[in-house]
Protein backbone atom coordinates (compact mmCIF):
# COMPACT_ATOMS: atom_id res chain seq x y z
CA UNK A 1 0.00 0.00 0.00
CA UNK A 2 1.64 3.05 -1.08
CA UNK A 3 2.73 5.51 1.95
CA UNK A 4 0.62 8.62 1.97
CA UNK A 5 2.53 11.66 1.48
CA UNK A 6 2.34 14.75 4.20
CA UNK A 7 1.91 17.85 2.74
CA UNK A 8 3.29 21.00 4.64
CA UNK A 9 1.86 24.44 4.10
CA UNK A 10 4.27 27.08 3.14
CA UNK A 11 6.48 28.52 5.16
CA UNK A 12 4.43 31.96 5.29
CA UNK A 13 1.38 29.58 6.61
CA UNK A 14 3.21 27.91 9.64
CA UNK A 15 4.31 31.59 10.50
CA UNK A 16 0.81 32.57 10.91
CA UNK A 17 -0.62 29.78 12.92
CA UNK A 18 2.59 29.91 15.13
CA UNK A 19 1.02 30.99 18.43
CA UNK A 20 3.36 32.48 20.73
CA UNK A 21 5.05 31.71 23.84
CA UNK A 22 3.82 33.62 26.89
CA UNK A 23 7.70 34.71 28.86
CA UNK A 24 8.06 33.33 31.76
CA UNK A 25 7.97 35.34 34.59
CA UNK A 26 11.44 37.29 35.86
CA UNK A 27 12.35 35.66 38.89
CA UNK A 28 12.92 38.36 41.79
CA UNK A 29 16.04 39.91 41.70
CA UNK A 30 18.46 38.52 44.04
CA UNK A 31 19.92 41.59 45.52
CA UNK A 32 15.80 42.80 47.16
CA UNK A 33 16.62 41.58 50.02
CA UNK A 34 20.66 42.75 50.34
CA UNK A 35 19.36 46.34 50.63
CA UNK A 36 18.07 45.73 54.45
CA UNK A 37 20.12 45.38 57.55
CA UNK A 38 19.54 43.99 60.87
CA UNK A 39 20.63 44.84 64.68
CA UNK A 40 20.71 42.20 67.03
CA UNK A 41 21.86 42.13 70.79
CA UNK A 42 23.66 39.41 71.65
CA UNK A 43 23.38 39.77 75.76
CA UNK A 44 20.53 38.08 77.39
CA UNK A 45 20.82 40.15 80.78
CA UNK A 46 18.39 43.14 80.40
CA UNK A 47 21.02 45.70 82.11
CA UNK A 48 23.51 45.12 78.90
CA UNK A 49 20.91 45.67 75.95
CA UNK A 50 20.59 49.35 77.15
CA UNK A 51 23.37 50.27 74.95
CA UNK A 52 21.97 48.33 72.05
CA UNK A 53 18.35 50.60 72.17
CA UNK A 54 20.23 53.84 72.25
CA UNK A 55 22.32 52.55 69.10
CA UNK A 56 18.92 51.44 67.40
CA UNK A 57 16.89 54.37 68.48
CA UNK A 58 19.66 56.78 66.73
CA UNK A 59 19.20 54.43 63.32
CA UNK A 60 15.66 54.61 63.80
CA UNK A 61 15.30 50.75 63.36
CA UNK A 62 14.15 48.23 65.82
CA UNK A 63 16.18 45.86 67.62
CA UNK A 64 15.91 42.24 65.58
CA UNK A 65 14.05 39.09 67.14
CA UNK A 66 15.82 37.10 68.71
CA UNK A 67 15.96 35.07 71.90
CA UNK A 68 19.00 34.77 74.21
CA UNK A 69 19.24 32.37 77.40
CA UNK A 70 20.92 30.14 79.34
CA UNK A 71 19.88 26.49 80.04
CA UNK A 72 19.53 24.97 83.51
CA UNK A 73 22.74 23.07 82.91
CA UNK A 74 24.59 26.55 82.10
CA UNK A 75 24.88 26.09 78.35
CA UNK A 76 23.52 29.39 76.52
CA UNK A 77 21.28 28.58 73.69
CA UNK A 78 20.30 31.52 70.56
CA UNK A 79 17.11 31.58 68.68
CA UNK A 80 17.10 33.99 65.86
CA UNK A 81 13.05 34.85 65.11
CA UNK A 82 13.25 36.60 61.63
CA UNK A 83 14.31 35.72 58.58
CA UNK A 84 18.02 37.52 58.10
CA UNK A 85 18.86 36.24 54.37
CA UNK A 86 21.45 38.26 52.50
CA UNK A 87 21.29 41.15 54.70
CA UNK A 88 24.05 42.74 56.60
CA UNK A 89 23.70 41.90 60.24
CA UNK A 90 25.15 43.71 63.49
CA UNK A 91 25.45 42.28 66.54
CA UNK A 92 25.95 44.56 70.04
CA UNK A 93 27.40 43.04 72.39
CA UNK A 94 28.30 45.13 75.56
CA UNK A 95 30.39 42.92 77.90
CA UNK A 96 29.29 42.25 81.51
CA UNK A 97 31.21 41.24 84.66
CA UNK A 98 30.37 37.37 83.57
CA UNK A 99 32.59 37.96 80.52
CA UNK A 100 32.66 33.85 79.41
CA UNK A 101 29.32 33.79 79.17
CA UNK A 102 29.23 37.01 76.72
CA UNK A 103 31.69 35.64 74.62
CA UNK A 104 29.65 32.68 74.42
CA UNK A 105 26.72 34.47 73.42
CA UNK A 106 28.50 36.37 70.42
CA UNK A 107 30.08 33.31 69.31
CA UNK A 108 26.62 31.07 69.42
CA UNK A 109 24.97 34.17 67.71
CA UNK A 110 27.08 34.99 64.85
CA UNK A 111 27.48 30.73 64.44
CA UNK A 112 23.77 31.17 64.09
CA UNK A 113 23.55 34.05 61.42
CA UNK A 114 25.98 32.84 59.43
CA UNK A 115 24.29 29.42 58.94
CA UNK A 116 20.89 31.58 58.34
CA UNK A 117 22.56 32.71 55.40
CA UNK A 118 23.46 36.54 56.79
CA UNK A 119 25.65 38.26 53.57
CA UNK A 120 27.83 40.02 55.97
CA UNK A 121 27.94 39.54 60.04
CA UNK A 122 29.48 42.73 61.80
CA UNK A 123 30.16 42.67 65.60
CA UNK A 124 29.56 45.67 67.95
CA UNK A 125 31.86 45.52 70.42
CA UNK A 126 32.77 48.29 72.32
CA UNK A 127 35.10 47.04 74.97
CA UNK A 128 36.93 43.87 73.80
CA UNK A 129 37.13 41.40 76.32
CA UNK A 130 41.04 39.58 77.15
CA UNK A 131 42.20 42.67 75.75
CA UNK A 132 45.22 42.90 78.48
CA UNK A 133 46.32 39.29 77.67
CA UNK A 134 47.82 40.46 74.58
CA UNK A 135 51.06 39.51 75.70
CA UNK A 136 53.37 36.32 75.98
CA UNK A 137 53.51 35.95 80.10
CA UNK A 138 55.94 33.36 80.99
CA UNK A 139 54.35 29.85 80.04
CA UNK A 140 50.93 31.30 79.70
CA UNK A 141 48.89 32.05 76.07
CA UNK A 142 48.04 35.21 74.25
CA UNK A 143 44.26 34.72 74.67
CA UNK A 144 43.37 37.66 72.91
CA UNK A 145 44.68 36.14 69.40
CA UNK A 146 42.87 32.67 70.51
CA UNK A 147 39.93 35.03 70.74
CA UNK A 148 39.89 36.49 67.85
CA UNK A 149 40.64 33.32 65.46
CA UNK A 150 37.04 31.93 67.63
CA UNK A 151 35.15 34.85 66.06
CA UNK A 152 36.64 34.70 62.64
CA UNK A 153 35.23 31.19 62.65
CA UNK A 154 32.40 31.99 63.73
CA UNK A 155 31.38 33.28 60.58
CA UNK A 156 32.25 37.32 61.96
CA UNK A 157 33.22 39.31 59.24
CA UNK A 158 33.97 43.22 60.22
CA UNK A 159 34.25 44.37 64.13
CA UNK A 160 33.83 47.55 65.43
CA UNK A 161 35.11 48.35 69.07
CA UNK A 162 36.69 51.35 71.02
CA UNK A 163 39.92 52.37 72.77
CA UNK A 164 41.83 48.44 72.22
CA UNK A 165 43.95 48.50 75.29
CA UNK A 166 46.84 47.83 72.41
CA UNK A 167 46.48 49.18 68.95
CA UNK A 168 48.52 45.81 67.96
CA UNK A 169 45.24 43.94 68.91
CA UNK A 170 44.29 44.76 65.34
CA UNK A 171 46.92 42.60 63.90
CA UNK A 172 45.23 39.18 64.87
CA UNK A 173 42.20 39.47 63.09
CA UNK A 174 41.91 38.02 59.23
CA UNK A 175 38.96 41.03 58.77
CA UNK A 176 38.44 44.56 58.94
CA UNK A 177 38.74 46.17 62.36
CA UNK A 178 37.49 49.38 63.58
CA UNK A 179 38.59 50.89 66.49
CA UNK A 180 36.97 54.04 67.39
CA UNK A 181 38.06 56.42 69.78
CA UNK A 182 35.93 57.81 72.94
CA UNK A 183 38.95 60.95 73.12
CA UNK A 184 36.70 63.43 72.08
CA UNK A 185 33.38 62.64 74.43
CA UNK A 186 35.71 62.78 77.30
CA UNK A 187 37.35 65.97 75.92
CA UNK A 188 33.82 67.42 75.43
CA UNK A 189 33.03 66.64 79.14
CA UNK A 190 36.49 68.32 80.70
CA UNK A 191 35.49 71.61 78.35
CA UNK A 192 31.17 71.88 79.33
CA UNK A 193 31.32 69.96 82.49
CA UNK A 194 34.68 70.55 84.42
CA UNK A 195 34.10 74.29 85.94
CA UNK A 196 37.57 76.18 85.13
CA UNK A 197 39.11 73.52 83.22
CA UNK A 198 41.79 76.05 82.12
CA UNK A 199 43.76 75.26 85.40
CA UNK A 200 43.75 71.59 85.05
CA UNK A 201 46.91 69.72 83.99
CA UNK A 202 46.45 66.67 82.58
CA UNK A 203 48.26 63.64 84.34
CA UNK A 204 49.60 60.39 83.28
CA UNK A 205 49.28 57.69 86.50
CA UNK A 206 52.31 55.91 84.83
CA UNK A 207 54.51 56.19 81.84
CA UNK A 208 53.23 54.18 79.98
CA UNK A 209 50.10 56.61 79.76
CA UNK A 210 51.80 59.16 78.95
CA UNK A 211 51.60 59.36 75.31
CA UNK A 212 47.32 59.23 75.44
CA UNK A 213 48.10 62.04 78.64
CA UNK A 214 50.08 64.21 75.83
CA UNK A 215 47.28 63.78 73.42
CA UNK A 216 44.71 64.87 75.90
CA UNK A 217 47.44 67.92 77.04
CA UNK A 218 47.63 69.67 73.29
CA UNK A 219 44.42 69.27 72.27
CA UNK A 220 43.11 71.07 75.58
CA UNK A 221 46.22 73.57 75.49
CA UNK A 222 47.09 72.27 79.11
CA UNK A 223 50.18 71.15 81.14
CA UNK A 224 51.50 67.46 81.44
CA UNK A 225 52.34 65.93 84.56
CA UNK A 226 53.55 61.77 85.12
CA UNK A 227 53.96 59.86 88.24
CA UNK A 228 57.00 57.45 88.13
CA UNK A 229 58.67 55.90 90.92
CA UNK A 230 58.47 52.83 93.49
CA UNK A 231 54.70 52.31 93.50
CA UNK A 232 53.48 52.34 90.26
CA UNK A 233 53.35 48.42 88.78
CA UNK A 234 52.83 48.11 85.26
CA UNK A 235 51.96 45.66 82.95
CA UNK A 236 55.84 45.92 81.70
CA UNK A 237 57.14 45.40 84.65
CA UNK A 238 55.18 41.81 84.91
CA UNK A 239 57.70 38.60 83.63
CA UNK A 240 57.25 37.57 80.22
CA UNK A 241 58.40 35.34 77.70
CA UNK A 242 61.97 36.60 78.05
CA UNK A 243 62.54 35.94 81.16
CA UNK A 244 61.26 32.27 80.47
CA UNK A 245 62.28 29.48 82.48
CA UNK A 246 62.94 31.52 85.57
CA UNK A 247 66.36 31.69 87.15
CA UNK A 248 66.93 27.68 89.50
CA UNK A 249 69.74 27.97 92.12
CA UNK A 250 72.57 25.31 91.47
CA UNK A 251 71.22 25.69 87.74
CA UNK A 252 74.18 23.36 85.92
CA UNK A 253 76.25 25.61 83.21
CA UNK A 254 77.21 24.35 79.98
CA UNK A 255 81.11 24.89 80.49
CA UNK A 256 82.17 27.55 78.50
CA UNK A 257 78.83 29.37 78.01
CA UNK A 258 79.35 33.16 80.27
CA UNK A 259 76.38 34.90 79.34
CA UNK A 260 76.16 39.09 80.39
CA UNK A 261 74.69 38.96 84.09
CA UNK A 262 70.84 41.15 83.49
CA UNK A 263 71.04 44.06 86.11
CA UNK A 264 67.80 43.28 88.19
CA UNK A 265 65.53 46.55 88.19
CA UNK A 266 65.15 48.75 90.55
CA UNK A 267 62.02 51.91 90.62
CA UNK A 268 63.57 55.02 91.23
CA UNK A 269 61.24 56.91 94.50
CA UNK A 270 57.77 57.98 94.08
CA UNK A 271 57.81 61.52 92.30
CA UNK A 272 55.49 63.26 90.04
CA UNK A 273 57.05 64.99 86.67
CA UNK A 274 55.31 68.43 86.83
CA UNK A 275 53.86 71.07 88.64
CA UNK A 276 50.13 70.23 89.93
CA UNK A 277 50.19 72.64 93.20
CA UNK A 278 46.84 74.32 93.02
CA UNK A 279 45.57 72.86 90.06
CA UNK A 280 43.32 70.67 88.91
CA UNK A 281 44.09 67.14 87.90
CA UNK A 282 43.24 64.89 85.68
CA UNK A 283 44.13 61.57 85.44
CA UNK A 284 43.71 59.72 81.86
CA UNK A 285 43.45 56.23 81.11
CA UNK A 286 41.49 53.81 78.48
CA UNK A 287 40.56 50.98 81.37
CA UNK A 288 39.87 51.61 84.59
CA UNK A 289 38.81 48.01 86.57
CA UNK A 290 41.17 47.69 89.80
CA UNK A 291 41.15 51.08 91.21
CA UNK A 292 44.07 50.69 93.77
CA UNK A 293 46.48 52.27 91.29
CA UNK A 294 44.17 55.66 90.62
CA UNK A 295 43.60 55.84 94.70
CA UNK A 296 46.93 55.54 95.08
CA UNK A 297 47.91 58.53 92.28
CA UNK A 298 44.81 60.13 93.25
CA UNK A 299 46.81 60.28 97.62
CA UNK A 300 50.30 61.36 95.83
CA UNK A 301 48.27 64.15 93.69
CA UNK A 302 46.87 65.43 97.17
CA UNK A 303 50.05 65.65 98.92
CA UNK A 304 51.68 67.77 95.87
CA UNK A 305 48.86 70.58 96.01
CA UNK A 306 46.23 69.25 93.65
CA UNK A 307 42.93 70.73 95.26
CA UNK A 308 40.48 68.55 92.59
CA UNK A 309 41.23 65.33 90.99
CA UNK A 310 39.10 63.91 88.24
CA UNK A 311 39.73 60.55 86.90
CA UNK A 312 39.07 59.57 82.66
CA UNK A 313 38.78 56.53 81.81
CA UNK A 314 36.83 54.95 78.39
CA UNK A 315 36.09 51.48 79.96
CA UNK A 316 34.13 51.37 83.18
CA UNK A 317 34.92 47.94 84.46
CA UNK A 318 34.95 48.91 88.21
CA UNK A 319 35.42 45.54 89.49
CA UNK A 320 35.36 43.97 92.29
CA UNK A 321 35.26 46.66 95.72
CA UNK A 322 35.96 49.55 93.31
CA UNK A 323 32.87 52.26 94.27
CA UNK A 324 33.59 51.97 97.50
CA UNK A 325 37.15 52.24 97.37
CA UNK A 326 36.01 55.46 94.89
CA UNK A 327 33.93 56.74 97.33
CA UNK A 328 36.67 56.97 100.09
CA UNK A 329 39.57 58.05 98.73
CA UNK A 330 40.72 61.39 97.27
CA UNK A 331 38.89 60.90 93.69
CA UNK A 332 36.37 63.64 93.32
CA UNK A 333 34.81 62.00 89.98
CA UNK A 334 35.33 59.46 87.66
CA UNK A 335 34.04 59.40 84.32
CA UNK A 336 33.33 56.83 81.71
CA UNK A 337 31.70 56.02 78.62
CA UNK A 338 29.39 53.46 78.55
CA UNK A 339 30.56 50.77 76.30
CA UNK A 340 30.59 48.36 79.61
CA UNK A 341 27.11 48.56 81.77
CA UNK A 342 28.02 49.90 85.17
CA UNK A 343 24.58 51.09 86.82
CA UNK A 344 25.29 49.42 90.17
CA UNK A 345 28.15 50.46 90.25
CA UNK A 346 26.81 54.26 90.31
CA UNK A 347 24.19 53.67 92.60
CA UNK A 348 26.79 52.37 94.95
CA UNK A 349 29.19 55.34 94.45
CA UNK A 350 27.60 58.92 93.18
CA UNK A 351 30.80 60.13 92.24
CA UNK A 352 30.92 58.07 89.08
CA UNK A 353 29.42 59.77 85.94
CA UNK A 354 28.92 58.11 82.23
CA UNK A 355 29.41 59.38 78.94
CA UNK A 356 27.10 58.59 76.22
CA UNK A 357 29.24 57.15 73.11
CA UNK A 358 26.41 55.42 71.39
CA UNK A 359 26.09 58.66 68.96
CA UNK A 360 29.76 57.45 67.09
CA UNK A 361 28.77 53.73 67.34
CA UNK A 362 25.35 54.20 65.15
CA UNK A 363 27.25 56.23 62.99
CA UNK A 364 29.91 53.36 62.31
CA UNK A 365 26.58 50.99 61.55
CA UNK A 366 25.26 53.46 58.94
CA UNK A 367 28.50 54.32 57.24
CA UNK A 368 29.07 50.39 57.31
CA UNK A 369 26.02 49.73 55.67
CA UNK A 370 26.15 52.46 53.10
CA UNK A 371 29.74 51.39 52.15
CA UNK A 372 30.77 55.00 53.00
CA UNK A 373 34.26 56.51 54.06
CA UNK A 374 35.12 55.94 58.03
CA UNK A 375 37.67 59.23 58.14
CA UNK A 376 35.07 61.54 59.31
CA UNK A 377 35.25 59.57 62.75
CA UNK A 378 38.56 59.71 62.86
CA UNK A 379 39.10 63.28 62.20
CA UNK A 380 41.67 65.32 64.26
CA UNK A 381 42.61 61.64 66.07
CA UNK A 382 46.02 61.13 67.04
CA UNK A 383 47.84 57.75 66.94
CA UNK A 384 48.22 58.22 70.45
CA UNK A 385 44.78 58.53 71.55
Amino acid sequence: MPKKLLLLPPLSACSALRVPRARPAAPPAMNAARTGYRVFSANSTAACTELAKRITERLGAELGKSVVYQETNGETRVEIKESVRGQDIFIIQTIPRDVNTAVMELLIMAYALKTACARNIIGVIPYFPYSKQSKMRKRGSIVCKLLASMLAKAGLTHIITMDLHQKEIQGFFSFPVDNLRASPFLLQYIQEEIPNYRNAVIVAKSPDAAKRAQSYAERLRLGLAVIHGEAQCTELDMDDGRHSPPMVKNATVHPGLELPLMMAKEKPPITVVGDVGGRIAIIVDDIIDDVESFVAAAEILKERGAYKIYVMATHGILSAEAPRLIEESSIDEVVVTNTVPHEVQKLQCPKIKTVDISLILSEAIRRIHNGESMAYLFRNITVDD
